[in-house]
């Protein structure tokens, strides 16, 4: 019995020790995890400090981009509207060459002597400047009608009063269609050049292109 009462005490002891043991360690695991909830939390505040750190400078960032945007678009506006009036300016010189190629093509014209007496009665008017359109369709008419000659100074009267317009190219184009008929092959060729040089944008400049072609090969 005293050896059994002996073997209990010392179980006894090695119990006390052993609950003694996981109490510090407890104690000890306790305070890491004090330790790392501490540490967890401060690296959350600091996450979030970065967070609204970030935000910040995108904000910032943002906002200069946008005024950024609206400069770049203020710019592209001032452009566009540069090279609109460049386009105008260009056209109104491409007119002017038109213009003086125009002339330079047509025959020089003969004026009456002012010393002649003169065949008009008084109160008519003296070179009233024809109408467009009433003239080019008239023309156009006369050339479907195989009138040759009086479609041609229609035509040339479209060119010669109304040289800017629309119409005169097509006038032209015309004039070349009247001698490629007449099998007037080089002066059709010349025709359809001045259409190609002096109305560049005009509708029928493609078909000015293919007709000369023909013609050359006639």
């Amino acid at each position: 019995m005293i050896e059994l009462q002996t073997q209990v005490q010392q179980l006894l002891d090695m119990v006390q020790r052993l609950q003694s043991t996981l109490d510090t360690r407890l104690g000890v695991l306790q305070h890491l995890a004090e330790q790392t909830a501490d540490d967890a939390n401060r690296v959350t505040a600091t996450v979030n400090a970065l967070q609204q750190k970030i935000n910040a400078q995108s904000d910032a960032v943002s906002g200069k981009l946008d005024t950024n945007s609206g400069q770049v678009q203020s710019l592209n506006d001032s452009v566009d509207e540069l090279k609109s009036r460049i386009a105008k300016m260009d056209k109104t010189l491409q007119e002017m060459q038109t213009s003086c190629k125009i002339f330079r093509l047509r025959p020089p014209q003969r004026f009456p002597d002012r010393n002649l007496p003169r065949e008009h009665g008084p109160g008519q008017a003296v070179n009233q400047t024809p109408p467009l359109q009433e003239t080019f369709q008239a023309g156009v008419r006369d050339y479907n009608a195989a009138k040759y000659d009086v479609a041609s100074g229609e035509f040339q009267d479209v060119l010669h009063y109304y040289p800017l317009d629309d119409l005169a190219g097509t006038a032209q184009f015309y004039l070349g269609e009247i001698a490629y008929r007449q099998q007037n092959y080089a002066d059709a060729v010349t025709a359809y050049n001045a259409v190609l040089e002096g109305f560049p944008g005009s509708a029928k400049a493609p078909a000015a292109q293919l007709r000369k072609g023909l013609a050359l090969l006639q």
